[in-house]
């Protein structure tokens, strides 16, 4: 899909990878809304990109339906959107203090699994009714994890909700693939993001020491990149793409 003219939704876009993917679409012609949390920086980014932003929880999941219509409805519609909004907590299957907490393991899914899953519904119908340019209406890019693949000690939950994101794509490409509408998800390992940003070389150094090449964090820039990639790229469809300097996490 050419990006240039497109209508593009991020969540997740006042910073990190989220921030980088919408700079570098506007940046190739697209029209961009900013989905993010109140108090982010998305008033500012979207400002800079000539887009607007609207505030939203992505957990209150009525709250985001509205949103994200108000949002697709100021830009005339939705070609692509990407999210990376999410996050986990450290917690072992069962730990000193007893077992996992279910309430913190449901907020975790709720947060990674299901809010993706809502907005990537919620796209495609309003994708759907995009005239096809070269049969394709619409690309949904979601954010997984090699935590999906490797999850390390006291990320289970983390690791069920991002193993989660990577198991839909193909149910849900071949679910939209008669509208035209591509599903993928993208995996990174640890990239310079919330609280790896500015973290001291050799402790960056030490996370990143299994890695094939480069040894040292992703960039945002670089998850952008394969996003772009993607929209650009119809043969790409119904997988989760690692992005990763061939790093396998360790047990912890």
């Amino acid at each position: 899909m050419e990006i240039n003219g497109k209508k593009v939704v991020v969540i997740g876009g006042a910073s990190g990878m989220g921030r980088a993917s919408a700079e570098l679409l506007a940046a190739k012609g697209a029209s961009v809304a900013i989905l993010d949390r109140e108090g982010s920086d998305g008033k500012e980014v979207a400002d800079g990109l000539d887009g607007s932003f609207y505030t939203v929880d992505v957990t209150d999941f009525e709250g985001t339906e509205q949103t994200l219509a108000a949002a697709v409805e100021a830009l005339g519609g939705l070609h692509v959107v990407v999210t990376t909004a999410g996050g986990g907590i450290g917690e072992r299957t069962l730990g000193k203090a007893g077992p996992h907490s279910l309430d913190t393991f449901r907020k975790t899914i709720d947060l990674n699994l299901v809010a993706s899953f809502n907005i990537s519904r919620l796209a495609a119908s309003h994708m759907a009714k995009n005239e096809p340019e070269d049969e394709e209406r619409g690309v949904i890019i979601n954010t997984a994890s090699i935590a999906a693949f490797e999850g390390q000690i006291g990320q289970v939950a983390y690791t069920a909700a991002k193993a989660g994101i990577a198991g839909m794509c193909l149910t849900m490409a071949r679910d939209l693939g008669s509208l035209g509408i591509r599903a993928l998800a993208i995996a990174p390992s640890l990239f310079a993001t919330g609280l790896t940003k500015g973290i001291p070389d050799e402790f960056a150094d030490a996370l990143t020491k299994d890695a094939a090449f480069p040894k040292r964090l992703g960039r945002p820039e670089e998850y952008a990149k394969l996003v772009a990639a993607i929209v650009d790229n119809p043969m790409l469809n119904g997988q989760c793409l690692r992005l990763d300097a061939g790093q396998r996490f360790a047990p912890k």
